[in-house]
């Protein structure tokens, strides 16, 4: 049987999560692209345009190209060196560092990677980057490719040397924390900071759109009633069928995990894509080639080959394959989410009772019936009947009953299979550990800069709001409209603080100045929440609220104990409160200061005294202020 598409698949394969994945390293791809004899993968080069209008307009002493492990360092240093008319060739040598001429006299070093070099030579290039900073020397222009620590630490070793002192340091890490602090002789591109939601878009639009692709329209195992689980996943990736649902769907899982500072860099988002593709747990090493596929279909067994279980490496769940999924980052990010695990009842419903109920059948027709390779394959309703017949014959040697893991496979598959329009019925969210994570992305929707920006609506701002109120009190409080900051009127640790310090609005008052808004943050890229105990912005705190953070405070809004959900998000909260104590403290006592200036001197001091506040419950949940004047006369 002939593979029109067998070298690609292969060359394709080595992007997968396998121990001899080289394709995911820059340095191997030429020789694997010459081997294939296939096109290469088009990745996304967010800063390559950019870098190159530097370089050519004359304007750049010498930049640094930063990032971790996998983020494309050497593959955007790789671009601009045959941009500027070096050779492949010269490029895939030995050597790490690289020399070329511009034609406007100027010379360019090129170096791969910073980590590759020994002390004498990483020193040479630290010296000539110095002296192309900060002394002024346009003739020699370099282009570093390096991860944050190495560059810093062959800096500081060179700051510790009293005889080399260098300032160099000090510019770079503050450029690492923030943008605008670069040194203006020095561009870095943080590559670090650019993998989010359209970086993943790009990667599977370069994998799944790949010209190669052509190949299998003329391959005989995708024909007639067979199906190829390779070009099956491709189609249902490409949202033929969905209108682009799967691969949003799983753009917004990558968006929550980059804001909760789970940093994907390329590499992993290749090695996604390829698994994605490719995934089944009967190939070799769980990674499919054309010549796997007669066999799974001969033995019925393309429903295993599912996108839907590639996505969370079901493929890879057993001996070394294991332990290679776990290795990854990107596959721990996405497992956290527990899909699969995370469960609503009427969505087991219609899985195991749905051909049976008539109120269900229709639902169960549309959303597993109709999908015949992935949803109800001849395997799943087979262990769905011996399951409601309770036949003990059809357990599994240790006991486990194999309709339980069908049941994972299919919540999976209906994360990305649910319609949206459905939501109220059947809330895709609620099989995920973060059930709130769809009004977090209608929030950013909200605050993030951009044409569409519009108000954060009353139920997301009443949750907030909840979830603040009950951690930092530690009372059941349902005001929707004001944040009470409150101490236990001690030194204790207690959880119960019952003495406010300051109440403020829901919502920013201009002309008081006080209150809680929602904004995105400029510097750490997220939504942050803002409140001022008095004075505008000069009295404010900020709390930045990841997904994990937003989830913490909605749950406990709900009626969920603070520290039964998260003791380390509890701490944040807590931390949080204690920052705004201080600045509540800080503004009182302005306050005070400006009340002495103005008091008569002769008044001053006859009565020293203090006013409580004391928060009280109504039986409706609605808290309010009780005040208590102690005052002693002089």
């Amino acid at each position: 049987m002939l593979f029109p598409a067998l070298k690609w698949i292969k060359f394709l394969r080595n992007y997968g999560p396998l121990p001899t994945n080289r394709n995911l390293f820059d340095e191997h791809v030429d020789a694997a692209l010459r081997h294939a004899k296939v096109q290469p993968i088009r990745l996304p080069a967010p800063y390559l345009a950019k870098i190159l209008d530097l370089i050519e307009s004359g304007s750049l002493s010498s930049l640094l190209i930063v990032g971790t492990a996998g983020d494309g360092k050497t593959f955007h240093c790789r671009h601009v060196w045959l941009h500027l008319g070096g050779t492949s060739e010269e490029w895939a040598s030995e050597s790490t560092i690289k020399c070329l001429k511009l034609p406007d006299g100027r010379s360019i070093v090129f170096v791969k990677d910073l980590s590759e070099l020994n002390e004498q030579d990483g020193t040479n290039i630290i010296d000539g980057l110095e002296k192309s900073v900060l002394c002024g020397d346009d003739n020699v222009l370099y282009v570093i490719a390096t991860n944050h620590g190495q560059i810093l630490g062959r800096l500081r070793h060179r700051e510790n040397d009293p005889t080399r002192p260098s300032t160099l340091h000090l510019h770079i890490q503050n450029a690492f924390l923030q943008n605008d602090l670069e040194h203006e002789r020095l561009k870095i591109f943080d590559l670090s900071r650019s993998v989010h939601r359209q970086s993943f878009y790009e990667v599977l639009t370069a994998v799944v759109e790949h010209p190669e692709w052509v190949k299998c329209e003329s391959c005989e195992i995708h024909t007639g009633e067979r199906v190829c689980p390779i070009s099956e996943n491709r189609t249902r990736i490409l949202g033929l069928t969905d209108g682009e649902q799967f691969r949003h769907r799983l753009g917004d899982l990558i968006e929550i995990a980059s804001l909760n500072g789970s940093h994907l860099p390329i590499r992993d988002l290749l090695a996604l894509t390829a698994n994605m593709l490719l995934g089944h747990p009967h190939a070799k090493e769980g990674l499919m080639t054309c010549n796997d596929i007669p066999l799974i279909q001969r033995d019925g067994k393309v429903g295993l080959g599912s996108v839907y279980r590639n996505v969370f490496a079901s493929n890879l769940k057993s001996g070394r394959s294991a332990h290679r999924a776990a290795s990854l980052p990107v596959f721990r990010v996405l497992s956290s989410f527990g899909i699969g695990f995370e469960t609503t009842n009427g969505v087991d419903g219609i899985l195991v009772y749905g051909p049976d109920d008539t109120r269900l059948r229709d639902d169960f027709e549309s959303l597993v019936g109709n999908d015949r390779v992935y949803g109800a394959t001849p395997e799943y309703l087979a262990y769905q009947r011996q399951y409601l017949e309770g036949d003990e014959n059809a357990r599994l040697d240790d006991g486990a009953d194999p309709f339980l893991a069908q049941l994972i496979d299919q919540r999976q598959r209906l994360f990305f299979f649910l319609p949206k329009d459905s939501y109220h019925k059947y809330p895709y969210w609620e099989l995920t550990a973060f059930r709130f994570a769809g009004d977090y992305l209608t929030l950013l929707e909200c605050i993030v800069p951009g044409e569409h920006r519009r108000l954060v609506d009353d139920r997301t701002r009443s949750l907030l709001v909840k979830g603040l109120n009950r951690t930092m009190t530690g009372m059941l409080l349902d005001n929707p409209d004001a944040v009470f900051i409150a101490n236990s009127g001690g030194f204790t640790q207690s959880k119960i603080s019952v003495l406010c310090d300051i109440l403020v609005p829901s919502r920013y008052d201009k002309d008081r100045g006080t209150g809680m808004s929602i904004r995105w943050d400029q510097n750490t890229q997220s939504p942050c929440l803002f409140i001022s105990v008095g004075g505008g912005k000069k009295g404010e705190v900020c709390f930045e609220l990841s997904p994990i953070r937003f989830e913490f405070l909605c749950r406990v809004a709900e009626g969920a104990l603070p520290s039964s959900f998260s003791n380390e998000c509890f701490e944040d909260l807590l931390a949080f409160k204690a920052r705004l104590l201080r600045q509540s403290e800080l503004v009182q006592l302005q306050r005070i200061s400006h009340s002495e200036e103005d008091d008569d001197e002769e008044n001053f001091g006859e009565h020293i005294g203090v006013t409580l506040s004391f928060i009280e419950i109504e039986s409706s949940g609605h808290g309010f202020l009780k005040q208590i004047s102690v005052r002693n006369s002089q």
